[in-house]
C-alpha cells in the first residue's frame, strides 16, 4: 500500500511541477520542469536521506560520542531499533533549541533519525525514548521515502515560484499570460503545501500507534508530545524556517508562525494525537508528565528516571 502511494505522491507532485512550468513559460516551459521532475525524483530516491539531512545541518553521532548523554541517547535509539526489528540506522543531532525531531532515507536499511539538541534538553529520557520510537516507527512504515520525496519536490516547487520570470522568456504563443504566470507562482507552492497536509495526518497517527508499541508505553510519547507543543511555538528553528518544505517530516510542526508558510498546516492537532495514544494505555483522560515519566517497562533498556522534570540532558 505505502508503495502505490509512493507512486501516487510522485505522479502529483510531477504534474503539479509541470503545471508549474506551463504557468511560467508555456510548452516549453512544461516540457522543462518534466524532464528536471523526472530527474528530481529519481535523484530524490536515491539520496533522500542525505537531502534532507543536509538541508537541515544534521551532524552525525555515535556511541562512542564524548557526550555521554549523546551516547545515551543513540544507545537507546539502537536498542529500539533492535526492538522493532529493524537495522541500526544512521543517527543525527541538530543543533537548535527548539525540540523536535524527524527521520529520513529511502527504506529501512537506508533510514537515519535525528533529534533537536533542544529535545533531548527538555525530555526526560522515557519520552526521549517515547519520540525516537515514533521516528522508528515512520522507518518501519515505509513512511521516510514519502515525506523524503515530498520534501524535495515541494521544494523545488517553491524555488520554480520564486524564480518563475526565468521561465516567461517564450515568444509567441508560447509566451504565458502574465495573470496565469502569477497566479501559478501563488498557486504552486499552495497546491504543493496540500499534498504534503493531506499524507500528513493519516501517517502522524500510524506512527503514534506503532511507536507507542515499539517504546512499551504510550504514555511517554503522550507526555513527549505535550511538551514539545508547548516549547516549540517559543523556539525558532532556523533550518525549517529556512526549508519549510521539510517541515512535514518532524513529529511537531517546527515553523512556529512567523511566516506565511504556516497557512497550512501538515500535522494532526496535538490534543487528538495524545487522546489517541491515552486510549491506546486505557486513559482518557488528559496526561500528567510525572505519571509518564515515573511508568517504565521491565526489562527495558530505558530506565526510568528519578525526576519527572529532568532528564539525563538537562
Amino acid at each position: 500500500m505505502n508503495q502505490v502511494k509512493t507512486v501516487m505522491l510522485f505522479a502529483a507532485l510531477a504534474g503539479v511541477f509541470m503545471a508549474a512550468g506551463y504557468a511560467f513559460g508555456g510548452q516549453a516551459g512544461m516540457m522543462i520542469a518534466f524532464v528536471a521532475a523526472l530527474g528530481l525524483n529519481v535523484f530524490s530516491y536515491w539520496n533522500s536521506d542525505k537531502i534532507v539531512l543536509r538541508m537541515n545541518g544534521a551532524q552525525a553521532v555515535d556511541s562512542n560520542h564524548s557526550d555521554p548523554a549523546i551516547r545515551t541517547y543513540v544507545n537507546d535509539t539502537l536498542d529500539l531499533a533492535r526492538r522493532a526489528g529493524l537495522p541500526a540506522p544512521k543517527i543525527y543531532i541538530q543543533v537548535t533549541d527548539q525540540p523536535n525531531a524527524f527521520a529520513t532515507g529511502r527504506d529501512p536499511a537506508h533510514a537515519a533519525v535525528c533529534a533537536t539538541t533542544g529535545l533531548l534538553r527538555v525530555l526526560s529520557r522515557e519520552e526521549i525514548a517515547g519520540v525516537m520510537a515514533h521516528e522508528l516507527a515512520h522507518v518501519k512504515n515505509r513512511d521516510t521515502l514519502t515525506m523524503t520525496v515530498t520534501a524535495s519536490i515541494a521544494g523545488a516547487i517553491g524555488l520554480l515560484a520564486n524564480f518563475g520570470m526565468i521561465f516567461s522568456m517564450g515568444r509567441g504563443e508560447d509566451r504565458p499570460n502574465p495573470i496565469v504566470m502569477i497566479a501559478g507562482m501563488i498557486l504552486a507552492p499552495m497546491a504543493a503545501g496540500l499534498v504534503q497536509m493531506a499524507i500528513s495526518r493519516t501517517r502522524e497517527y500510524s506512527a503514534d500507534a506503532e511507536g507507542a508499541r515499539i517504546a512499551g508505553n504510550p504514555q511517554w510519547l503522550a507526555s513527549a508530545l505535550q511538551k514539545i507543543e508547548r516549547a516549540a511555538r517559543g523556539e525558532l528553528n532556523h533550518y525549517a524556517e529556512r526549508n519549510p518544505a521539510t517541515a512535514h517530516m518532524f513529529i511537531i510542526n517546527p515553523l512556529n508562525g512567523q511566516g506565511a508558510d504556516n497557512l497550512f498546516s501538515t500535522h494532526p492537532a496535538t490534543q487528538n494525537r495524545v487522546r489517541a495514544l491515552m486510549d491506546m494505555s486505557g486513559d482518557g483522560h488528559t496526561l500528567r508528565t510525572e505519571t509518564a515519566t515515573r511508568t517504565a517497562r521491565t526489562g527495558t533498556a530505558v530506565p526510568v528516571t528519578q525526576r519527572a522534570k529532568r532528564g539525563p540532558w538537562n
